[in-house]
Formats: C-alpha cells, sequence, structure tokens
C-alpha cells in the first residue's frame, strides 16, 4: 500500500522497469487494450489518461508516484494522455515522464489552447510555443480549443487568424489534429460543430449527463460526420464512484459483481459512438481497474438488466443531489479564497450518505486549514459564474451550501478547534 492509503503498482520491480526502460528506449504495450479509430484510421486508446488530477505534494506534483503510474498505463496499452495549458505543472510532468523514458512515439498527446485567455495572435502562437516546450515535443497529436460554451468563442479566434494560424501550424506537422472541448448546451455544440472541418471533439458525458451539455444528441451528431468524440467527466467528478447507499444496494443486488467506477464506463464504451473516455486517474488501484475495464468493455455489451440498474441509479441520485458540481475546478481561484468546489462536495455529500458525517468531513478537510475556504467569505463579485461550465448559479448555491453545512453548533466547535489547532 502506499502512503495515501492506496494500492501501488508492483507488476514487476518499479524502478528497475524505469531504469530499463530508459535505457533501452523501449515503452511498448503488453496488454489486450481495445482500441478504436480516429477518422484517419489512427488507433487511440478506449481508455485515455486525464492528467489534471495528478497527486500532489504541497504546491507540486508528486512526479515519482505519476511517473510510476503513467508507465503502467502505457505498458498496458493506454495510448492517449490529456493535458492542459491551465492544469498547474500537468504538461511540464508529462513532458518529463515520456522523455525521460523515451516513450513520446508510442502515445498521443492531447492538450489545449486557452482561448478564453488570448486576445492576439501573438499570444496564440506564444501559448503554444510554451506548451511545446513544456512537453519536451515538437508536435501535438490532438490539440483542442479548449472549454467552448459560446459560438461567439469560435468567432472571437477566427478574428484573430486561428483558422489561418491552425492550417499553418498543420502543414508544418506541429499539430497532427484539430479539435475543440466543450461544455456549452446542445444547440450551441451543434453549431460550432458544423463551423468548421474538426478532426476531433471533447465533451462532458456520463449516465447522469445524457441528455445535457452536448448529450447523446451532440454525441451522435459527431459521430455522424465521422468526428471522434473524446469523453470528459466519465464518473462526474467522483459521483458515480461514491454512490448514495440505496444505489450501492442496487448495484450490488447485481450478480456481475460490477463496482460503480465500472458501470459507468462500461455505459460509456456500450456505444459506438464513443472513441475514448478520459479517466484521471490518480492510483495504482485505480490505473489497475480502470485497465481492466476497459480491456474487456466494447460496444453493446451490456444487456436490458444492466441498463435498467443504471436508470435506477440514475434516479436514486437524482433524488438526491442539491448541486451539479463536477470539481472541474474551472471556478477557481477565488479572489476571496473560498474552497468552491470543496464547498459543494460535502454540501452534496450530506445528501448523499449521512449528513453529520459530512459535517464532520468537512470541518476536518476544510474547518481546520489555516485557509478556511468557507462559503461566508464569498462577497458575491460572480467572477466563479463565469467561468462555471455547469452555468451554476454559484453564488446562491453558496449561501445554501454554508447555512447546510455550518449550522450554529458546527460554527462553534470549528472556531473552537482552529483556535487549538492553529494557535
Amino acid at each position: 500500500m502506499s502512503g495515501d492509503g492506496h494500492e501501488e503498482i508492483k507488476c514487476e520491480d518499479e524502478q528497475t522497469v524505469i531504469t530499463e526502460r530508459r535505457k533501452s528506449g523501449k515503452c511498448l504495450p503488453d496488454a489486450d487494450m481495445k482500441y478504436r479509430s480516429d477518422r484517419y484510421g489512427n488507433q487511440i486508446s478506449q481508455l485515455g489518461y486525464g492528467c489534471m488530477r495528478f497527486t500532489r505534494k504541497g504546491n507540486s506534483i508528486d512526479y515519482e508516484k505519476a511517473e510510476r503510474e503513467v508507465l503502467f498505463a502505457i505498458k498496458k496499452g493506454v495510448n492517449y494522455f490529456d493535458t492542459a495549458y491551465i492544469y498547474p505543472g500537468s504538461e511540464e510532468c508529462l513532458g518529463r515522464i515520456l522523455d525521460e523514458n523515451k516513450c513520446r512515439d508510442k502515445v498521443n498527446i492531447a492538450t489545449k489552447l486557452p482561448q478564453y485567455i488570448l486576445r492576439s495572435s501573438s499570444a496564440i502562437e506564444k501559448t503554444f510555443r510554451e506548451e511545446l516546450t513544456r512537453l519536451r515535443t515538437d508536435h501535438i497529436d490532438y490539440y483542442l480549443m479548449h472549454m467552448f460554451t459560446d459560438y461567439a468563442e469560435w468567432e472571437r479566434l477566427k478574428k484573430l487568424g486561428i483558422e489561418e494560424w491552425i492550417t499553418k501550424q498543420k502543414a508544418e506537422g506541429r499539430i497532427r489534429n484539430i479539435g475543440f472541448s466543450y461544455h456549452g448546451d446542445t444547440d450551441m455544440f451543434l453549431k460550432i460543430l458544423d463551423a468548421y472541418d474538426w478532426d476531433f471533439c471533447q465533451i462532458q458525458y456520463n449516465y447522469l449527463d445524457e441528455h445535457t451539455q452536448a448529450g447523446k444528441k451532440g454525441l451522435q451528431a459527431a459521430a455522424a460526420k465521422g468526428i471522434p468524440v473524446i469523453i470528459m467527466e466519465p464518473l462526474r467528478g467522483g459521483k458515480l464512484v461514491n454512490l448514495p447507499e440505496k444505489a450501492k444496494k442496487v448495484l450490488a443486488s447485481d450478480s456481475k459483481g460490477y463496482t460503480p467506477a465500472e458501470l459507468g464506463l462500461r455505459w460509456l464504451w456500450n456505444q459506438p459512438e464513443v472513441t475514448c473516455v478520459l479517466s484521471g486517474m490518480n492510483s495504482g488501484k485505480m490505473v489497475k481497474e480502470n485497465i481492466r475495464t476497459a480491456s474487456e468493455a466494447g460496444p453493446g455489451d451490456l444487456t436490458e438488466e444492466d441498463l435498467k440498474i443504471v436508470e435506477n441509479i440514475r434516479r436514486i441520485i437524482r433524488e438526491r443531489e442539491k448541486v451539479g458540481c463536477t470539481g472541474c475546478r474551472y471556478c477557481m481561484p477565488c479572489p476571496k479564497g473560498v474552497d468552491i468546489p470543496g464547498n459543494f462536495y460535502y454540501y452534496n455529500l450530506m445528501y448523499m450518505e449521512k449528513k453529520t458525517s459530512a459535517r464532520f468531513e468537512f470541518a476536518q478537510s476544510m474547518g481546520i486549514r489555516k485557509e478556511p475556504g468557507f462559503a461566508s467569505q464569498c462577497v458575491g463579485c460572480g467572477k466563479c459564474e463565469k467561468h462555471c461550465p455547469q452555468h451554476i448559479s454559484i453564488r446562491e448555491k453558496l449561501k445554501e451550501a454554508d447555512r447546510a453545512l455550518r449550522p450554529l453548533p458546527y460554527k462553534i466547535g470549528i472556531s473552537a478547534a482552529r483556535k487549538i489547532m492553529l494557535r
């Protein structure tokens, strides 16, 4: 077991494997991973590695742990690794792992242009060059316009010359495939989908979000155009793993013995329109389980009974959820230090588990921090709501969360604990 309580990857002596791989330059898969094709016939592993949630040590990524997990994934056939300019330290970490272990030519790198902060063509070029440097590569296999929510964002990029820039980068081999990630509604997704000759796209999609954001309609529209679809938030920020007790009992009644994560992933791979499912893996146990599932699951595998179980679980979760937050953290940082995803996580947890245990965890993990991040610190500036992919009324929901999580007895208790533990 590792220090964080997760099972570590020990298929062989880890350090020996890493050392020998660096010497030989060999980084070949040895698993029965399943693959799906992009529009040019290239094979993409149906499990992709989301690099946003690498384990952190303080303010930096735990490189050695991330290296073990990434190399194990590559060894088992994962060949699609997703990162972004705004994920702190992620591009640098992935680039270093691939470079030091001579694995770059065995994988596809997907990263993203932060279009929402760029205001000139020179800024686009500068940012892209910086990403190449961070990733220690001369090309990006799958490059995305990050987090479109509205067609106007594409129109603004067109005025900056993005189409000509993309054409140049592709002609010179620095970008192999161009796409976009999306967090708006279905109609706007369809408009953006038709606005350019995209090579691929990335959407939030899971059995809770089947008919929200791009949704099933968007998924099928992209597939009909021959555009590969990469799936993010397949387990909805962990909500489809940490199920309510009532939902756990429904799942346990099934003789197949699927775990909550396995069922969520199999539901996606059951659909032929899905090309690759990203998982933000940050433990050996998670990597192993997801790879095992990916090596078994395929289109049409789920039975009618399986789908009924999914529907029952979805109904139970919807009955209890208070805020549709996925924990993506696009709303952060808050100018006043509010931990927005943290407050919403524990608020939802109150209604998915026991209220007392959720409040205790909230007090323990957030209340005793030096900078606590309480919802009461919100001054209503609204900055967070402009960046929320889920379009949550964050200011209103923060007030609800604070009232639920910190009734008077808990406020007194947390205050007393802070005086004792932070003096």
